[in-house]
């Protein structure tokens, strides 16, 4: 957050903002190029500037996301309604109807059609849709923002094999931290976001954030279907709890390994299990806890030399992201 006094700047608010503009300069431009796609949090559609008062009642402007509505049409059919901050409509529209099982891996896509005016997005296929029954089927998730799925989500999660060849070197994960949270955001410019970030090997592929964080997988998972991106090798790195939610979409999307800054659930480390994912919170730095698939990481990094993350890089303290 981003705060200007109009009578004088404080100390303690120099010093919030000398730490931001820190956290930007962290990744370095070769690295910044890593990225194919990243936060571009100079949108004017993705925030605005917001007048109020802060706790010594001193008038401060700061930036707030922008949430619109979006309602997603399969061909004919009225699907969703979601908030979602509104960039990468077409990853999104189609990610969400791959994890909700509405498009097949086979599925071919002859349009996709955006009002922004009307909100709506058409998703049209060559195949003819109907999923009137399973729109009766609505199951409240623990996402936030409302997410929804619906009451047949895992029936495809059983039959998914991950790459079981796949390896994480955990020097990968402290550059992975380093690069993605020193990279500019919309967090790091108004907060009140989440996001999610496709990677290989130490390098961030497709960074996305959103109001919700299945929304944010979402638009990974449609831009992976549209690019023609191999699941096998990847990495799905989020700043959101290791909820069911989670563990399934990453899993449907064919991704074997999920690491996250923040902590678990019970039924997530349990689904994981189950599905032969390699599942890791809690990472900080080159600190990390591991719960589900540890055979796939490969112990090449000392933690205990330069392992506390450096605190310009810091997103958010585990326990607090914890309860996002």
């Amino acid at each position: 957050m981003t705060r200007q006094h109009t009578s004088g700047e404080n100390p303690l608010e120099k010093g919030v903002r000398s730490l931001r503009r820190g956290q930007a300069k962290a990744t370095s431009a070769a690295e910044l190029g890593e990225f194919l796609v990243r936060p571009n949090p100079d949108d004017p559609r993705l925030t605005e500037s917001v007048r109020g008062l802060d706790q010594d009642g001193q008038a401060i402007e700061t930036r707030v996301v922008m949430e619109r509505p979006l309602t997603l049409y399969l061909n004919r059919q009225e699907i969703v309604t979601m908030m979602t901050i509104g960039d990468h409509v077409d990853y999104l529209a189609v990610g969400y109807l791959l994890n909700q099982n509405m498009l097949r891996a086979d599925d071919r896509i002859t349009e996709i059609d955006h009002d922004e005016d009307l909100e709506v997005v058409i998703v049209r296929t060559e195949r003819e849709t109907d999923y009137e029954e399973k729109l009766q089927k609505k199951v409240r998730t623990s996402g936030c923002a409302q997410g929804t799925v619906f009451g047949d989500l895992m029936e495809k999660f059983e039959d998914v094999r991950l790459a079981k060849d796949a390896r994480l070197r955990t020097s990968w994960l402290a550059a992975l931290s380093r690069k993605i949270n020193g990279a500019p955001s919309l967090y790091l410019e108004a907060g009140a976001i989440h996001g999610c970030v496709l990677c290989e090997e130490d390098r961030p592929l497709v960074y996305m954030e959103d109001v919700g964080r299945h929304n944010a997988v979402d638009k990974i998972a449609g831009y992976m279907f549209m690019e023609g991106l191999s699941p096998d090798d990847k990495i799905f790195y989020t700043t959101g709890r290791l909820t069911s939610e989670m563990v399934i979409k990453t899993v449907q999307m064919g991704i074997p390994i999920l690491v996250s800054r923040s902590g678990f659930t019970a039924w997530g480390v349990d689904l994981a299990r189950q599905a032969g994912l390699t599942l890791i919170g809690r990472a900080k730095g080159k600190r990390f806890v591991a719960l589900a698939g540890q055979e796939r990481i490969i112990f090449d990094d000392d933690p205990k030399q330069d392992g506390e993350e450096d605190p310009r890089h810091a997103r958010k303290g585990s326990r607090e992201a914890d309860n996002d």
